[in-house]
């Protein structure tokens, strides 16, 4: 049976022996040993604290560690992940990364939430630790008014602080986060079927398919 991913966020830029260190420490050893494996965007200094705390448990095996990278240098991410996808995307590797089967965001900036948000679009599981930064701003809210999971009226960005409360909200609700996200409504798919209908009707009126 697949394990579950989970992406872990957060800040460039971490300074050792601070807060967002230790979370992202002991959250990388808890999620190992809960059986996850985990996803990062395997540049600056989160991840690294992530990939020592992962390493330190005992059921810590090789390919634990998913690093999705914004270059196309695999060895930026050398020594904080056992599997490194180099896209080359820049920042649209979010995206990726918030594919996730579920999200954590520790602190951050923008970035942190432009994946927290796509997360979100995606209808993805998003826990945001209750610190500064981007969690901090987004934790216990509903990014917008779209109802996600109608059968699950308390969906939202679920607040946390410690690796503990992130395990429990994943073992509860992973489960019941299956859907995935299958296209804008609206978007290029009716166009195109509109232009096909066209082609195939010799009398249409050449001028149509130009007014739109």
């Amino acid at each position: 049976m697949p394990r579950y991913l989970v992406a872990v966020i957060g800040d460039t830029h971490v300074e050792a022996g601070g807060e967002e260190a230790h979370l992202a420490e002991t959250l990388g050893r808890k999620l190992i040993e809960q059986g996850y494996r985990i996803v990062t965007g395997g540049v600056g200094d989160l991840p690294r604290f992530v990939a020592k705390g992962a390493r330190a448990a005992e059921s810590y095996r090789d390919g634990d560690l998913v690093a999705i990278l914004p270059g196309l240098d695999p060895r930026d991410a050398a020594d904080c992940a056992d599997i490194v996808i180099a896209t080359g995307l820049d920042q649209a590797r979010n995206l990726l990364v918030a594919n996730s089967d579920a999200v954590a965001a520790i602190g951050g900036g923008a970035g942190t939430l432009s994946e927290i948000a796509f997360a979100w679009t995606l209808k993805r599981l998003v826990l945001a630790y209750r610190i500064h930064g981007s969690s901090g701003l987004v934790a216990g809210t509903r990014i917008d008014q779209r109802v996600r999971y109608p059968e699950i009226p308390e969906d939202r960005v679920y607040p946390v602080e410690s690796d503990s409360e992130v395990a429990d909200l994943l073992r509860r609700y992973l489960p019941l986060y299956t859907r995935r996200h299958r296209g804008i409504p609206g978007g290029s798919v009716t166009p195109h079927r509109e232009s096909v209908t066209l082609a195939h009707q010799p009398d249409a009126d050449p001028q149509v398919g130009d007014s739109r």
